[in-house]
């Protein structure tokens, strides 16, 4: 595989110590094994700069040296690889009737997974559960405690809007003013950073998933909703309040069905999990759950390929906005909408001709499928962690 280079670089002398670390760190992890010279010129750091760099990471642990390879004059180059179980961070995903854990990696692998189902929607209940998977997950992965770099909460989006925050199915009743990053930092006695389960996801993929390699795409996430997480030049974008990725919220159908934001024709009500439930049920099909929709996709459901028709029409108009909004190298289907149903989603997609992604010179499709399913946005939660330790969080351009 050809190695992927980073546009964020590094700077010498004042610039800042931690930033070159984490840049060095994030191309060794991307492109291993790398020697010195290669990182540096990379990096767009100096090889002394580098070097101590490299020794720093190396009383960490973090990186470790793996030999040497013959250079262009054939002078052997030390190479450095990263040590992905140095470290180790957890995500959560809560949704309102289950809460769901990973335990990742440094490079993403996801070495534990549970969920819980959630007694009610309460904060009480929540931080409950939480705590008993976090201390399950590090218990059975035999990690130690002082290896955890902290934990990622996931939950639906948006974020104090109360026009549409914690309306309808996609709710988590009696959250709209708690401090929750503080709430369950101080439950869980760790780091924690908040947020929306289709940036999450959107960070998974990117790390260990098909969208590894991006640097700018946008993964629609099938959740308690329907969301989108943006990353753009390498970094999640999350707007003014971090509620940018609404995309449940967007109309594909004006004077549609009537949504409980109190807006007519959102996305959501035609192309989330919950819709599918909602419109199998108004037709006379029984069922309950994701398992009951791959059941009836095996039996070739004329109701379901129904819903699959139409949800496909709607998702196709609003990937086309995404696109000429956007203009992502690809937008990235997931969630926890079972993967069949997910594929047969994409394989049923009539893209916009006129769009900005619709171009002869594409190297991949404009649409993937995410390879993670049901576990995307709890392994995001973990990857935030991991991201924040090693993925340089400023940008400079030389």
């Amino acid at each position: 595989m050809a190695k992927r280079h980073t546009s964020i670089i590094g700077g010498n002398a004042c610039r800042n110590r931690s930033h070159n670390r984490r840049v060095v760190l994030d191309f060794v992890r991307a492109n291993e094994p790398a020697g010195r010279a290669e990182i540096a010129r990379s990096c767009g750091l100096s090889v002394q700069a580098v070097s101590n760099i490299i020794e720093s990471l190396e009383h960490d642990g973090l990186l470790q040296a793996d030999g040497h390879r013959l250079g262009a004059r054939g002078k052997p180059a030390l190479q450095y690889r990263f040590d992905p179980d140095r470290a180790f961070s957890v995500g959560v995903e809560l949704r309102p009737d289950v809460a769901m854990c990973a335990l990742i990696n440094l490079s993403g692998e996801m070495i534990f997974w549970e969920q819980s189902e959630l007694a009610d929607a309460s904060l009480s209940c929540a931080i409950e559960a939480v705590s008993n998977l976090v201390n399950r997950a590090i218990s059975a992965s035999g990690r130690d405690q002082k290896s955890w770099l902290g934990t990622g909460i996931v939950m639906p989006g948006p974020f104090g809007v109360s026009e549409i925050s914690f309306a309808g199915g996609t709710s988590l009743p009696g959250w709209d003013n708690v401090d929750i990053r503080r709430v369950f930092s101080e439950a869980l006695g760790c780091e924690v950073i908040v947020e929306n389960d289709a940036t999450a996801a959107a960070i998974s993929e990117r790390m260990s998933g098909v969208a590894r390699g991006l640097d700018s795409f946008c993964f629609v996430y099938f959740g308690t909703g329907l969301g989108l997480g943006v990353i753009s030049g390498g970094h999640a974008q999350g707007g003014a309040m971090g509620n940018a990725g609404e995309i449940g919220h967007v109309i594909t159908a004006s004077g549609g069905l009537s949504c409980a934001c109190g807006n007519r024709g959102c996305l959501e009500m035609y192309a989330s999990r919950a819709s599918a439930l909602r419109y199998l049920s108004d037709s006379g099909v029984a069922a309950a759950n994701g398992n009951d929709l791959s059941a009836l996709l095996r039996e070739n459901s004329p109701v379901l390929s129904s819903w699959l028709d139409r949800a496909a029409e709607h998702l196709s108009r609003a990937i086309g906005m995404v696109e000429n909004l956007l203009d992502p190298e690809a937008v990235i289907l997931g969630g926890v909408m079972p993967e069949p149903i997910v594929a047969a989603l994409v394989a049923r997609l009539d893209l916009p001709r006129g769009s900005v992604s619709n171009r002869k010179d594409r190297t991949i499709a404009r649409v993937l499928q995410g390879s993670s399913g049901r576990h995307t946005a709890a392994m995001g939660g973990a990857a935030m962690i991991v991201h924040q330790t090693i993925t340089p969080s400023i940008t400079v351009y030389s």
